[in-house]
């Protein structure tokens, strides 16, 4: 792991969505699907299942039988002729993912996403979609988080067939110009948004169930680069579980609004006087906000929005690492 090309991995995000959204208008990756799927599965860790989480949240609201678990657990669903499983890995080699696999390969459908061609979890499966998220030489899942997600998206039109062909490119399109203005702005955000979330008690991240992957994969940056503590609440949630937190820490959030419960959670915040750097929007009582083009565009949010907390921890990153020097 580097941080020097860890950074230079985001910078890149911009250029990886464009050609991603070519790639999605030009062919479509899931046509070797069978025609009749009785029920989802998605599997993964880590950033993988963060995104298979709210993928699955997407299918199911539309109609389709799906859910994401981790690949680690014993009780998993039977292995069915009608169920689609999805395995996704970046790197194809995730260990939890293979054993998983196992119950299923030669009795459902099996579909290989992975950033790794020829890769075991590539092998035996009936389909391997390449999330075409090029090299991450920092050593850390950030493109593939986003090319994931946007893939997941492509699979749930292909499923419920209400996409047009053209709506998960544009919306990458948009994605890529979002990306784009929150890199080249950065400057004028980064340090204050940095200087926020520096507290001793680590980065509290906090997002709609909707869009959760964005918190788990925000406090994932902060655990994995520069090694800050960091925890992920669903913010209705958050009154339940995280508000205890704000009487007795120095309490950092990172909010992603969007939730009916934001003013909720952020009436405890203010009262007990936490800092809230929000992202996205503007949130009555948060200290500063992060405003980025299409913002207002909860797909391109989705896909959007973690870039914050990874330049952030990219920062934070850097500085750990020429102190060290």
């Amino acid at each position: 792991m580097n941080p020097e090309l860890y950074l230079a991995d985001l910078e890149a995000k911009p250029a990886a969505l464009a050609d991603l959204a070519g790639l999605l208008a030009e062919t479509d990756p899931f046509a070797g699907l069978p025609g009749r799927i009785g029920r989802v599965l998605l599997l993964g860790m880590g950033s993988s299942r963060y995104a298979a989480g709210v993928a699955a949240l997407r299918l199911r609201a539309a109609g389709v039988e799906a859910v994401a678990e981790y690949a680690s657990g014993d009780l998993l669903p039977p292995a069915l002729p009608d169920t689609l499983v999805v395995a996704i890995s970046a790197t194809g080699g995730s260990r939890e993912t293979l054993d998983a696999l196992a119950r299923y390969r030669g009795r459902s459908f099996v579909l290989a996403m992975t950033n790794t061609p020829g890769s075991p979890v590539t092998e035996g499966a009936d389909l391997v979609v390449p999330m075409a998220a090029g090299e991450e030489r920092g050593g850390v899942a950030c493109r593939t988080f986003q090319h994931t997600l946007a893939l997941l998206l492509a699979l749930r039109d292909r499923l419920t067939g209400t996409g047009t062909g053209t709506g998960v490119p544009a919306l990458l399109r948009r994605t890529a110009e979002a990306t784009g203005d929150l890199l080249e702005r950065r400057d004028l955000w980064l340090e204050t948004a940095a200087e926020l979330l520096d507290g001793p008690d680590g980065v509290h991240t906090i997002a709609p169930v909707e869009r959760l992957s964005s918190a788990e994969q925000s406090a994932l940056m902060f655990r994995e680069g520069p090694r800050r503590a960091a925890d992920a609440c669903e913010s209705g949630d958050w009154s339940h579980v995280d508000v205890y937190l704000t009487k007795t820490l120095d309490y950092r959030a990172l909010l992603f609004p969007g939730s009916r419960y934001d003013d909720q959670a952020m009436e405890w915040i203010t009262r007990r006087g936490s800092a809230v750097l929000a992202v996205g929007g503007e949130v009555p009582g948060a200290r500063a906000s992060v405003r980025y083009r299409h913002d207002d565009d909860r797909d391109v949010a989705l896909l959007t929005e973690t870039l914050v907390a990874e330049l952030v921890a990219a920062r934070w990153w850097l500085t750990g690492a020429l102190a060290e020097a």
